[in-house]
């Protein structure tokens, strides 16, 4: 199966991520150089290692007409993925909205498109109840697949089961799953087999890890089975975040292992053997609990070195010093570097790589500001 680009999930892996001075979308970089240290590969820039992404070649607003605000998850739309006569084009980026123009959590209802330049439209505008979450994904028959974690009121005691909607390549909602095995879709990976599909779902409401196997046709999916692979992570209501629960989750499906990042534990997780797994793993192996540069392990994503990319929600063992980080993090568990993106906490959120034969583009939420953050990087 190909691993796809949704929260973390690369078509490749390369050299190391690191993007130096950058003149323009898509535009090839000048004055990076690679390093070799100790600590592995890295890119450096004026034959330092000391910047790490230091300016974003873009920033853009992802405040779409209705005026939804909170974007969470963040989706690429690959090469591969058949865009018909859809507004769609290869490289837009989707961006979910978890709240309305009142700033209600749980009421967003909107996924905006970033193209290439111009600002953000409204790839698909839902009707309520709705919020939709971190869980964002393309599958390459054309089909878009978003966590609906809902609130009545904007607080996590209303807050219902949710469930996973397909959207098509037009922008028109095509499909509804609703299951026991969904339960507050906070964050997903979603794994592209073509005529098939696995969704990995962290569920905020039980503080599970579940996988959904779909059989993919031209006209939607069709669930073939469920299973809960990992359980027992920390999870609870929160008036400031919503909720503390697992969240980020990337797929390695080289090694066959899921990683996942749950924010209450403050650490990062690994299940092995998930695609085929048919028993619960519990909480998995720690690979990674570092409360020096961990403030609240959130969104997830992969590098195209293989290395891991953490956002922090300043919620959990926050520091005044690191707001708004996004830590890069070795699957062994060793730290390598942290970028903030917004100097007051709460920022960082949803994150996502691609990468193409020369290119690798990083796209990171900054959630105190409704923006997206864009680095783009020639990785020849």
């Amino acid at each position: 199966m190909r691993i796809y680009e949704s929260l973390g999930q690369c078509e490749k892996n390369a050299t190391m991520f690191r993007p130096g001075a950058m003149a323009g979308w898509g535009k090839t970089l000048t004055a990076i150089t690679l390093l070799a240290s100790a600590t592995g590969i890295g890119l450096a820039q004026n034959n330092s290692d000391d910047a790490f992404l230091p300016s974003p070649v873009r920033s853009v607003s992802t405040i779409p007409a209705n005026g939804d605000v909170n974007p969470y998850g963040v989706a690429f739309v690959p090469d591969n993925f058949q865009t018909g006569s859809g507004p769609l084009k290869h490289g837009d980026i989707l961006i979910s909205n978890y709240n309305n123009s009142s700033n209600l959590q749980g009421t967003g209802t909107t996924i905006s498109r970033i193209s290439k330049s111009g600002p953000a439209t409204t790839f698909f505008q839902g009707k309520a109840p709705l919020g939709l979450s971190t869980a964002l994904g393309t599958l390459q028959r054309g089909f878009v697949v978003v966590g609906n974690a809902p609130t009545a009121d904007g607080t996590a005691a209303t807050a219902g089961p949710g469930s996973l909607l397909v959207i098509d390549n037009q922008g028109k909602l095509i499909q509804t799953f609703k299951h026991a095995a969904i339960q507050g879709p906070w964050d997903m990976a979603l794994v592209d087999g073509g005529d098939s599909a696995i969704a990995f779902v962290s569920n905020a409401l039980t503080g599970t890890v579940v996988r959904l196997d779909f059989k993919v046709g031209s006209s939607g999916l069709t669930l073939q089975s469920t299973k809960t692979i990992a359980s027992g992570y920390v999870h609870r209501g929160d008036p400031v975040t919503l909720f503390v629960s697992p969240t980020g989750l990337v797929y390695d499906g080289r090694r066959d292992v899921l990683y996942i990042a749950s924010t209450g534990d403050n650490a990062v997780f690994a299940v092995r053997n998930a695609a085929d797994r048919q028993n619960d793993d519990g909480l998995g192996t720690i690979i990674y609990q570092d409360n020096v540069h961990l403030h609240g392990a959130l969104a997830m994503a992969m590098a195209p070195n293989g290395h891991l990319l953490v956002s922090n929600n300043d919620g959990i063992n926050p520091d005044p010093n690191q707001p708004s980080e996004i830590v890069e993090f070795t699957t062994d568990g060793r730290f390598v570097k942290q970028l903030s993106v917004d100097p007051n906490p709460g920022g960082s959120f949803g994150l996502a790589v691609r990468t193409t034969e020369d290119t690798a583009i990083f796209a990171a939420i900054d959630d105190n500001t409704s923006t997206l953050l864009i680095w783009t990087l020639n990785l020849e």
